[in-house]
This record gives C-alpha cells, sequence and structure tokens, in this order.
C-alpha cells in the first residue's frame, strides 16, 4: 500500500506523519536533516508516494536533499496548504504534519516549482548586493545627520566626493572626528564590498547567454537581466509572456460576485523586488 507523509519543517526538528488508507499509520520527529529524514521515512514509510511540505527558508534545500536520496519530495505553496491546515483545533507541528499528509493523500495541493542551486546563487548575489548598498546609502545618511547636528553640512556628491567633502569638514573639528572617521571607513569598506560584488554579479551575466540576451533590451541592465533569469530560469515553466506579468503580480486583482466584478489594483503576488526592477524598465523604455 503507498503511504503518503507530511512534513513540518523548522530550523531545529521537523514533525512527520505519515497516512495510509485514509489514516494515520505513525508520526514522530527528526532533526531537520534531509538524510536523516531519508532514513526515517524509508524506515517507517517504504512505499512512499508523495512526501509534501510547505514552502520556506529550508524548501529548496530539503527538495533538492530528498529528491537526490531518491523521495518523490513535493514542495506546496504554503498559501494555499495554510487554508487546510487552519481548520485543525489547535495549531502544532504534529498537526500541520497531519494536515500536510492529508493534503498529499487525496491530491487537494498545487506542486510549485523549486528553483536550482545555480538559480539560488544568483539570486544570493543580488540580495547581499543589495543589502550593502542599502547600509551604504544608511551610513553616509547617519554621517550627514551627526554632523549636521554641529553646523557642519556636508555638499551632495556620493563615492570619493562624499569623502573627501566629510574629512575636509572634520579638519578642525579633532573631538568630532574621533567619532565620524570611524563611521566614514565602515562606510568606505562598505563601498569597496558592494564593488566587489557588482564585479561578480557583471561576470556571472557575461557567462549566462540569458542575462546577455536581456540585457540588449533598452532600459535593462546587470541588475536586473540576472534577476530575470534567475527567478523564470527557463521559458518552458510558463505557456506563454502574459503569464509571466501574473506571476510576478504585475496584473490587477479581480474581484467578482453577483452583480459585482471590478478590477483592482495589481495583485503584487510575487517577488517583490523583481518586479520593482521589472517596472524601472518598463519606465525607461
Amino acid at each position: 500500500m503507498d503511504q503518503h507523509i507530511g512534513l513540518d519543517v523548522s530550523l531545529k526538528d521537523t514533525s512527520i506523519s505519515i497516512r495510509q488508507d485514509g489514516k494515520r499509520v505513525w508520526r514522530g520527529k527528526c532533526p531537520s536533516d534531509p538524510k536523516l529524514l531519508a532514513e526515517v521515512i524509508r524506515k517507517r514509510a517504504p512505499n512512499a508516494k508523495r512526501v509534501v511540505f510547505e514552502t520556506g527558508p529550508l524548501s529548496v534545500w530539503f527538495f533538492h536533499a530528498l529528491t537526490a536520496e531518491g523521495l518523490p519530495a513535493i514542495c506546496i505553496d504554503a498559501r494555499h496548504a495554510k487554508a487546510a491546515l487552519d481548520m485543525a483545533a489547535n495549531k502544532t507541528d504534529a498537526n500541520d504534519a497531519d494536515g500536510l499528509a492529508h493534503l498529499a493523500e487525496v491530491g487537494f495541493f498545487r506542486e510549485i516549482r523549486v528553483k536550482g542551486f545555480d538559480s539560488m546563487l544568483m539570486r544570493t548575489l543580488i540580495a547581499a548586493r543589495r543589502q550593502l548598498m542599502k547600509m551604504r546609502v544608511q551610513m553616509s545618511n547617519q554621517i550627514r545627520g551627526l554632523m549636521k547636528t554641529f553646523g557642519l553640512v556636508i555638499p551632495k556628491g556620493a563615492g570619493s566626493v562624499f569623502e573627501r567633502n566629510v574629512v575636509t569638514l572634520l579638519e578642525d573639528e579633532d573631538n568630532l572626528a574621533r567619532i565620524i572617521l570611524p563611521l566614514l571607513k565602515a562606510w568606505g569598506d562598505i563601498r569597496l564590498r558592494v564593488a566587489e560584488l557588482t564585479k561578480q554579479l557583471v561576470v556571472m551575466a557575461g557567462t549566462d547567454q540569458r542575462c546577455r540576451l536581456l540585457a540588449s533590451v533598452p532600459g535593462v541592465g546587470t541588475v536586473t537581466a540576472t534577476a530575470f533569469a534567475a527567478a523564470v530560469e527557463d521559458s518552458i515553466n510558463f505557456k506563454n509572456s502574459r503569464a509571466v506579468g501574473a506571476w510576478v503580480g504585475l496584473t490587477p486583482k479581480r474581484y467578482q460576485s453577483g452583480e459585482v466584478d471590478y478590477e483592482g489594483h495589481i495583485s503584487r503576488r510575487g517577488d517583490a523586488k523583481l518586479r520593482t526592477l521589472l517596472y524601472d524598465a518598463a519606465s525607461v523604455i
């Protein structure tokens, strides 16, 4: 007989529930390690037909690791699973695992596409660079605000111009300089790290044919091209180009009930950063 497994994954432990013939036959916990989970599943459910878990921080790792172990891993959207899991009287990890196992057994779920490690590496590089750029701006604004308190207004300018202006204003302010210069050094280090990640991103985009083709479009640069290529991966994942807009959340949300039928703002479901980049590119065009 086929067994259906539900996994409620957390950083430390994973709750496991196994169902067969409409009944729960076993449930327990295991450390959140795909190899250990695979051993437990092979022992408790040798005829596993589906191993279902929700999207989350570990879903990419779990999917590829469990698939490599020869298990039929299926990742489903947490938003779709939430409605079914909320039917349980008590919100516990064990009950969530039972609910996921039940969904696996009846087949009432929508499997999502899990990205490959290469795409996730590209997305990680983009996210790390974006975070450092945000920190750089925050640090420069902090320096401007602290110096403004003492009547030292830094002229407009970025990069090395900003650094020269700060050093010039602090020439006769020894007490304040001891406070601001460490911040300025930290800002400079972040600026260098941003430059390093930018070089890595340019090299990565140059070796990817998809990124080179996308970058040839007016208004599309290296960041937008790599972000789009990493998110979409392969065009065969979508029926047509219109489906991509809906997937990113750029199509209007619709509400219909009886005589009421209207379209609202865009759904905003999907990758918010990619949606912002595509909107900026469209504005340039």
